[in-house]
């Protein structure tokens, strides 16, 4: 099985993956994307299609060539960002396969973030298709089906409130919950850490033989990859903590307190990711600030 480290495919090229899957990346590549976004097809002749993708001419093309022939009987969305979603609405209009996710942008979020968003706190990193809008919204543990295929949703808020995987034979399309190539960013008030370590124990605790991801090479391992993505964020939470012992700071002093060999292009990402940390750790009572919550705010230990 390809691994991340020699994971590039052509752009635009339908690959088989295996028995009744195929797979398309997208030619989006950037430091949030790494080669681009994958989209899925499930199934044979009538089939459902996984992560569109994002506003792309070429990409659009290439799903459709893919399809020729096919009846796409249903549109799954794992989330609403700009490199998942866009493409939704013209292959639906194409093909008159219905969409199907957890909801539009705004669902899922937490009560937490929606204070932190009424306060005037905007997104980080990865765009959010604000028109987004399924046809129809999927409870965690619904199931969609089509002619010789079937997934179950799975709620997993956290990289984003409306995230959803999808389970099918002993496989789990994880979005940008898990990836094989880097953890996922969590960008308050869109991304929220308490609900994403949540969405990781909730996976953990299931025994799939494979993830497809929404980026990068097929997770083999996938319990270990959970293992590791709970066990590097507590490591996170001890290192800022730790630099909390001794004096308060802002996010960003923390970012570069602790990220010291991160790439300049990625110190945004990482910025928000250390917010997102404190934002959980108010919650639970061990970090303070004076004020609301914003990513200028000075963080210190109770």
């Amino acid at each position: 099985m390809t691994t991340d480290a020699d994971f590039d495919p052509p752009a635009g090229i339908c690959e088989t993956l295996q028995d009744g899957l195929r797979r398309i990346l997208a030619p989006n590549p950037s430091p949030m994307t790494w080669r681009g976004t994958n989209s899925y097809i499930l199934g044979k002749g009538r089939v459902a299609l996984i992560d569109p993708g994002p506003d792309s001419p070429a990409h659009f093309d290439a799903i459709m060539s893919a399809v020729k022939g096919e009846v796409v009987e249903a549109i799954l969305v794992t989330h609403s960002h700009t490199d998942h979603s866009p493409l939704a609405g013209p292959i639906s209009k194409a093909t008159g396969a219905p969409v199907y996710a957890f909801g539009n942008s705004q669902s899922g979020r937490s009560n937490v973030m929606r204070a932190l968003l009424a306060n005037g706190m905007r997104g980080g990193g990865e765009g959010i298709d604000h028109g987004f809008a399924p046809d129809e919204c999927l409870a965690d543990g619904d199931h969609v089906g089509g002619t010789g295929w079937q997934v179950q949703a799975l709620w997993t808020p956290g990289h984003i409130g409306n995230h959803m995987c999808f389970s099918w034979n002993g496989v789990l399309f994880t979005g940008d919950h898990v990836m094989g190539w880097a953890s996922s960013l969590v960008s308050p008030p869109d991304g929220d850490l308490t609900q994403f370590m949540a969405s990781c124990r909730k996976l953990a605790k299931r025994q799939d033989e494979i993830y497809y991801p929404g980026h990068g090479a097929p997770v083999t391992d996938p319990a270990r990859r959970i293992e590791w993505l709970i066990r590097h964020r507590e490591q996170r939470e001890a290192q800022i903590l730790d630099a909390l012992g001794t004096t308060s700071a802002t996010p960003t002093a923390l970012t570069h307190h602790i990220y010291k060999d991160v790439s300049p292009a990625l110190i945004p990402a990482a910025e928000r990711n250390v917010l997102a940390h404190l934002i959980d750790l108010a919650g639970r009572g061990l970090v303070k600030t004076s004020g609301p919550i914003s990513p200028d705010s000075v963080f210190s230990r109770i």
